[in-house]
């Protein structure tokens, strides 16, 4: 049965599309179907990591969101970009994302006209049997909107991507009290670009206290990341970086139960 995990920040600029990108791509090294769903639909990225563009994109989460096309016909299989372009074998794991447009008169018309939410949750479940998936990773809208909160009630998992920053605490807050009124099953937080020199203990011990809920893994401040521009997977680059290392602990996290 798949897992549904939402990967949700209360801000913009934590990495959080970063971190559901090398997660994805984690998982299906692992040898898991993974599907990704970028509903990030006013201001889309998760693409651009997997090397998708205009040209080679026919449809996307709008179309389908539109009634244009199924939401399977919008999926790509992005495995090659999850392997490293050297496909394992021995390896059964597939990745397919399904992304939103980039095209800004379909966002305009998205900010214009809105959309039926509840065709999500449809979407999701139909995505998830179509193509067998063991793992959904939902990239959702920072902040807290109607998709937000449908994302979060149907999660078996939210993952809160924050970064030690005071705006990020009080909003993480806001966001931790409404996924515990929603009762969703498990939470987990992810502190990204934590600088060099902070105590990282203590910072956890502070985190976990202030929240009451479980750090799952503590990334450090990126400058490998910066410098690869979203041009790619980076723990297919930097398999052995501390950020990939601690991300690690988070896909242990996912598939020990």
């Amino acid at each position: 049965m798949v897992k549904t995990i939402s990967i949700h920040s209360f801000r913009g600029g934590t990495g959080k599309s970063n971190t559901t990108a090398n997660l994805s791509a984690m998982l299906t090294r692992r040898g898991f179907r993974v599907g990704v769903v970028d509903t990030d639909i006013q201001s889309p990225g998760v693409h651009v990591l997997f090397g998708l563009g205009e040209e080679n994109v026919q449809n996307c989460l709008n179309d389908y969101l539109w009634g244009n096309c199924a939401i399977h016909e919008a999926a790509y299989d992005v495995t090659a970009v999850a392997l490293n372009d050297t496909p394992d074998k021995a390896s059964a794991g597939r990745l397919f994302l399904v992304p939103a447009s980039i095209k800004s008169g379909e966002i305009g018309r998205v900010l214009k006209d809105g959309y039926d939410v509840g065709m999500l949750n449809d979407g999701f479940r139909s995505l998830s049997s179509k193509l067998s998936l063991d793992y959904l990773l939902i990239d959702t809208h920072p902040g807290v909107n109607e998709e937000t909160l449908l994302s979060i009630i149907i999660s078996d998992m939210l993952i809160l991507v924050l970064r030690p920053d005071s705006q990020d605490f009080q909003g993480t807050s806001v966001t931790l009290e409404l996924a515990r009124r929603l009762e969703v099953e498990r939470i987990g937080l992810i502190v990204n670009k934590i600088p060099p020199g902070m105590d990282r203990v203590r910072l956890k011990q502070k985190v976990e206290s202030t929240y009451n809920a479980e750090v799952l893994a503590m990334l450090p401040l990126n400058n490998e990341i910066v410098h690869l521009a979203s041009s790619g997977i980076f723990v297919n680059k930097h398999p052995e970086h501390p950020f990939s290392q601690e991300l690690a602990l988070v896909v242990e996290a996912l598939t020990e139960s």
